[in-house]
């Protein structure tokens, strides 16, 4: 990112507020990168507003330009991607085959839980759709 030519507000505020606090540790992280990379990101930017608002001295000018290079930058939220997934379609053979066995033999375990699995839209294993199947053409 190449700097603006023009004087460089940022600059001049990072030395405020080092200047009127020495200590701060968050000061000195932002004074280091912005050496290092020459520009700061809107967050860290909103921080040092925060920061150079309560130091006693600054022009407003400063700060209204430093809220003003704020409000250019663009806001990078990132939106969560809702993946949905596709509603899965009941099979009618399954469930026919379940009732028709379930009629017979109201008290069969497995198909039992064969049923259970189907009222609630879970996908049927190969193994189970042919133990089904296997069940039904053994009891029906």
């Amino acid at each position: 990112m190449v700097k603006k030519k023009g004087p460089d507000i940022i600059d001049k505020v990072l030395e405020a507020c080092y200047g009127a606090n020495k200590d701060s540790l968050f000061v000195m992280s932002l004074m280091h990168q912005y050496e290092e990379r020459g520009w700061l990101t809107k967050k860290q930017m909103q921080g040092l507003h925060n920061m150079a608002s309560k130091v006693d001295g600054l022009s407003t000018g400063l700060l209204a330009t430093l809220e003003a290079t704020i409000l250019k930058l663009p806001n990078r939220d990132k939106s969560s991607i809702e993946i949905k997934a596709p509603e899965k379609i009941k099979d009618e053979k399954i469930g026919n085959q379940i009732q028709a066995i379930l009629a017979k033999y109201p008290q069969h375990k497995t198909v039992l839980s064969f049923q259970f699995k189907y009222e609630k839209n879970e996908t049927f294993t190969n193994a189970e759709t042919v133990a089904l199947e296997k069940f039904f053409k053994l009891l029906v």
